[in-house]
């Protein structure tokens, strides 16, 4: 939650640029158009002179609460599942155990915590100073929720399309923690079991961990950015959206933005995956230590 609190401007500016000229990416550049949201510096600049700076706290309540389920039940259950698997030595514990093991955790996690990560898209795509979802200039141009608070966006939401509207993308939601808990812990894990082994840090310590942490954040932002845009997009869209399934989106966008278009706001994706890796396992270390536990 902590880490939450601290990357959520990053991950506004992340969304923001993953709907920027949604499907309109090629023919927006044949008509000379230009992306509203151009970079992560530019973009959130423009999100503060257009809305104020506490535009980039939107989304945080459903942000903390997401966390406290979902981050918690990855982290939580990451080690005994892993020791069902069969592992009992931490420093020689096979890579693909930690795999198994991280995105188990990853998915039942994230399949718990889904309406909760759907406020938080919404409300974070949502322009207040144009009551829109995407800039109408950006080729989003689509009309959305404007929500009043968590509450009202919750309570809306059901009231649209039942329990189901709340697990909208709960596909791409389930599938992104999978990827991304199946290769940020196992990598946090094995980094600094290696480093270890090697010789390289003599102990357990923070710079071990800050280490090990940068190699995960990078690795975790590098493999679920493609999914990140898709579930972004899935969520944003009201019941009778542009897409059919997280396929039909993954084809659409390729179609129309090319491959590079699933990357668009990797930048931010790395800068809020990266610190928040790091504030997470720094913490989640320093429990450990004072309530008895080994390391992870």
């Amino acid at each position: 939650m902590s880490a939450a609190c601290i990357t959520n401007p990053i991950d506004v500016i992340k969304i923001r640029l993953q709907l920027d000229n949604e499907l309109k990416e090629r023919a927006a550049a044949a008509s000379g158009d230009k992306k509203y949201y151009r970079g992560m510096l530019r973009g959130m600049l423009s999100i503060i002179k257009d809305e104020g700076i506490r535009a980039l706290y939107k989304g945080l309540v459903p942000s903390l609460m997401r966390e406290s389920s979902y981050s918690t039940i990855r982290l939580g259950a990451y080690e005994p599942i892993k020791r069902l698997l069969g592992a009992t030595d931490p420093n020689h514990t096979p890579l693909w155990k930690k795999i198994a093991a991280g995105a188990t955790s990853g998915a039942v996690g994230s399949s718990i915590a889904t309406p909760t990560d759907l406020v938080k898209v919404r409300l974070q795509a949502c322009d207040s100073s144009r009551h829109t979802q995407t800039h109408p200039t950006t080729g989003g141009g689509r009309r959305g929720p404007v929500y009043e608070g968590v509450v009202h966006a919750f309570v809306s939401i059901y009231r649209q399309g039942g329990v189901a509207a709340l697990y909208k993308g709960v596909g791409p939601t389930v599938l992104r923690a999978t990827i991304l808990t199946a290769t940020q812990i196992p990598t946090y894990d094995h980094v600094k079991h290696t480093l270890l082994n090697w010789g390289w840090f003599s102990s357990e310590g923070l710079d071990l961990h800050v280490t090990s942490s940068m190699a995960a954040g990078l690795a975790a932002a590098t493999t679920t950015s493609p999914v990140d845009v898709v579930k972004t997009r899935v969520m944003r869209q009201m019941h009778t959206g542009v897409y059919k399934s997280s396929v039909d989106c993954v084809m659409k966008s390729v179609r129309v933005e090319g491959l590079h278009g699933l990357y668009k706001g990797f930048l931010p994706n790395w800068m809020r995956i990266g610190p928040h890796t790091i504030v997470t396992f720094l913490i989640f270390e320093q429990l450990r230590h004072a309530v008895g536990m080994r390391p992870v």
